[in-house]
Formats: C-alpha cells, structure tokens, sequence
C-alpha cells in the first residue's frame, strides 16, 4: 500500500458525540477515540452518571446532558455541542426479551421507545452539526440477525436500526453510515441478573460461541474504531459477536 493511500484509510479523527457514552460499550468507545486524540463528548441523561464516567477518561472529554427520547431536549443538547464530525449512537434497551406466545406487547413498545425512537431523534437532530467527512455509527445488536428463540421483541428494535443503515447511506451521502452489532457483552446491561446467574449464562455461551468466550465493550469499541477510522466502509453493519450468530443461524 502506498503511503498517500494509508493516509486516506487512516484518517485522524476529530470531533465525535457518543450517546449512551458513560457506561458499557459508549463509555469503552469514547475511551478508545480519546486516546486515540479525538475531541469527545459524552452524552446521557444522568449528570451525576457522566461526571464519574469522565473520571475514567483522559482529560478533556465533555459531558452532555440530555434526554435521547425527547426531541426538545436533544436539539438543545445538538446546538449547545456545535459542529462534530461522528455522531455514535450506542444506548440500548433490554426489553422485548421473552418467547413470542406469552410475550407482553407493552414490553416490546417499551423497547422501541427506549432505543429504535431515541437513535432516530439523535440521527435526524445531528444533521445540521454533522460535517460532511464524517457519519453515524449505530449500535444494533446480533439479535437482529441471529435467529434466537426468545428474541423476537428486542430483535425487531434492533433489526429496525440495521434497516436505516443501507438508506441512510445513500440518502446522506457524502456522509457515512455504518453499525456495529454485539454479541453478548460483559456489559451493565446484565445488571439486571444476579452475580451467579450472570455466571452461568456467559459460560453457556461462551461455549456456543466459537472463539470461546463473551465479549468485553472493549470489543465494540474496537469495532466503532474502525467504522469511524476506515472513510471507505459505508453503508455496512459490522456483526461483533465471536462467531456466536453462526451457531444460532445454522441451528
């Protein structure tokens, strides 16, 4: 590779926005693009949250308060940061977990709301401060490829999200967009288990999972880095999960 090609594929990054930045897979991206040099700011609705989340970063990364389910909120939030370069999208939902039959549809609602309406409102609102050299990336999740029993509320949420990828692409075009999507990830998403339970279900699946083991954030973090870093990847959605969707899919 010649040196002026290495320079248009490793680009050094400048300004990104991360949502969902204090904690699990938003707090480990915004780690990595820190120390990497970029200007990061953090985005979440808990203040207090943040704050101990850039205790753990490297200085001068900013907080940024808002609520990603309120469009108000979030366009204030937009103007107040200015212009950025990326905009990464990694707040999530755990709900619409549960077999079809008995599956409450009130819960799967709540899932959209939590996560498929607030990426939208952050998507759109970015737009007038998003630079046309850089894009979204979105966090999806395997679940929205993978064919797991039991999945099929949160999986339509996070399909949903893989679905904008391709059109958006396009349609905001010179601007990139991509997604990531997890696997199962040591995360505080699983706070919801016990110590013991969380336990047993990552060593089930680390042995279902071809590579042996469940992810880190770090992981995804790795996988955001590169979205962003290579300017010709666009359109895609980078499935992050040690080969565990290959099982369930061949299943």
């Amino acid at each position: 590779m010649s040196e002026s090609s290495c320079k248009l594929t490793c680009k050094s990054i400048d300004s990104v926005l991360i949502v969902g930045g204090s904690s699990g897979i938003g707090l480990a991206t915004a780690l990595i693009l820190a120390q990497a040099g970029a200007s990061v700011i953090i985005a979440g609705r808990n203040k207090e949250k943040l704050q101990l989340a850039v205790q753990a970063l490297p200085a001068g990364v900013k907080t940024l308060v808002m609520d990603a389910s309120q469009k108000a909120s979030v366009t204030e939030a937009f103007e107040q940061a200015g212009e950025i370069d990326h905009l990464v999208l990694a707040s999530g939902s755990g709900r619409g977990v549960g077999n079809f039959p008995t599956l409450n549809v009130e819960d799967v609602r709540l899932g959209f709301e939590e996560k498929v309406f607030p990426h939208f409102v952050c998507a759109q609102a970015i737009l007038p401060y998003l630079s046309e050299k850089g894009g979204i990336t979105f966090v999806s999740a395997v679940s929205a490829r993978a064919s797991m029993p039991g999945t099929s509320g949160i999986a339509a949420a996070n399909a949903a999200i893989a679905a904008w990828v391709p059109i958006l692409a396009r349609e905001l075009a010179p601007r990139r967009v991509n997604a990531v999507a997890p696997g199962v990830i040591d995360t505080p998403w699983w706070d919801f288990l016990s110590e013991e339970q969380k336990n047993r279900l990552f060593t089930e699946y680390a042995q279902l999972t071809p590579v042996g083991r469940v992810g880190e954030a770090a992981d995804i973090a790795g996988a955001i880095y590169f979205l962003i870093t290579n300017t010709f990847i666009n359109g895609q959605m980078v499935i992050c999960d040690g080969g565990l969707s290959l099982g369930m899919n061949a299943a």
